[in-house]
């Protein structure tokens, strides 16, 4: 992969705490190296500016991804490899997949119980406890991909080894 490459949105997803914004991060860094037009497009931050008329609904978090989507759609077309991750629902994932076309899906997949040991941010203990009800994983469902392009166990590899997969995917998405 050269600086010189279509579009490609790579959509991460998977539970809090499984480790999405770690691998978006080093896979951004490895292909920054290799010189590829870049964009992560990370969900806190596009809420702030997207969505800030829309709360936490499951209707509201819908809009909230589709919004992130047609962002993803814009830069995709115009050659950039989006990194994107977020995601809870199945449905919304699929239909930002037809809009975009140019688009894989990379589940970043842990059980609850390490997300919960591991969430630097207390949210599922927070979330256990009442303070943020519908929260992912634990008051609304998490709905894993029927068939990501990649599927990243954080529980059971490193991060290395999950950062090669998903640049292998890459690799062949952009070859093909």
């Amino acid at each position: 992969m050269a600086a010189q490459h279509r579009g490609l949105t790579v959509w991460f997803t998977g539970l809090s705490a499984s480790g999405k914004t770690t691998l978006c991060n080093a896979v951004y860094q490895r292909l920054a190296a290799r010189g590829c037009k870049l964009e992560p497009l990370d969900g806190d931050t596009a809420r702030k500016h997207l969505g800030k008329s829309l709360g936490f609904s499951r209707e509201d978090r819908g809009e909230n991804i589709r919004r992130i989507g047609f962002v993803a759609g814009l830069l995709t077309r115009n050659g950039v490899i989006t990194l994107a991750a977020i995601s809870p629902c199945r449905t919304v994932r699929r239909e930002v997949r037809a809009s975009i076309g140019d688009y894989m899906e990379e589940y970043v997949n842990a059980p609850l119980d390490v997300c919960e040991a591991r969430g630097p941010k207390g949210l599922c203990r927070k979330a256990r406890a009442g303070q943020l009800p519908g929260f992912t994983g634990i008051g609304d469902p998490y709905e894993p991909p029927l068939r990501p392009e990649v599927e990243c166990r954080t529980d059971r590899g490193s991060l290395e080894e999950s950062v090669g997969k998903v640049l292998a995917a890459v690799g062949r998405a952009l070859s093909g």
